[in-house]
């Protein structure tokens, strides 16, 4: 009996070498928490400058008289800048929050299984990208919205495989959340907020509870 438990956890612990090696494990709550707070700044911002709130149905055109103050031109530039300063201000903090518990760990950041996980999350979001800038480049604003959802879902999806599998949950959310705004073009700022926001705070708090907290 004793001989057994031995071999069993011989086993588990042999099994547990095998997934840290083969998965990126270092990716830290918090750095779902400030993308999400991120997020929402970005989207009160795009509230604000297009004078609307984020409760309001909006035209799907973004030709209404609440932006007789901007053109398509215009409104696809801001639009497109804002969106670049919340990616950017997102992966800052994000690696920031995630340098931060791999060091305590005791581990690097950049090895192998992270190579494999933002090259799984790459080609997805890359598609996207330049299929939302085809969007936005024949005036389909409000198709962009959901457009980032599915394709942000589809790369937790894609890469889900190399790190916490809890990332499945939040991509099936995305891609259920942006699928839902095709068919409410009305409110897919309210969407994109609550997806890239809302859905990122309560993730990235449920995952410190889960795995950081009690380590700290």
């Amino acid at each position: 009996m004793h001989e057994s438990r031995e071999h069993l956890q011989t086993l588990t612990e042999i099994r547990s070498l095998m997934e840290r090696s083969s998965k990126f494990l270092s990716l830290s709550g918090l750095s779902g928490v400030s993308a999400g707070v991120i997020a929402l700044i970005g989207a009160i911002v795009v509230s604000a400058r297009l004078q609307t709130g984020l409760f309001t149905a909006l035209r799907h055109d973004y030709s209404d008289a609440n932006y007789t103050h901007m053109n398509h031109q215009e409104v696809r530039q801001f639009l497109v800048t804002v969106a670049l300063a919340v990616l950017v201000l997102a992966l800052l903090s994000g690696s920031y929050f995630t340098v931060r518990k791999a060091r305590r760990q005791g581990q690097t950041v950049w090895n192998t299984s992270s190579q494999r996980l933002v090259w799984a999350m790459l080609v997805p979001l890359a598609t996207g990208g330049v299929f939302c800038l085809a969007l936005l480049q024949y005036n389909l604003i409000w198709l962009a919205f959901p457009v980032t959802l599915i394709f942000y879902g589809l790369a937790l999806l894609n890469g889900s495989k190399y790190t916490l599998r809890d990332v499945e949950s939040l991509a099936y959310c995305e891609i259920g959340l942006g699928l839902l705004s095709l068919f409410w073009p009305g409110y897919n700022l309210l969407t994109w907020a609550v997806g890239f926001g809302v859905l990122h705070i309560v993730y990235g708090l449920a995952m410190y509870f889960k795995y950081e907290r009690t380590t700290e």
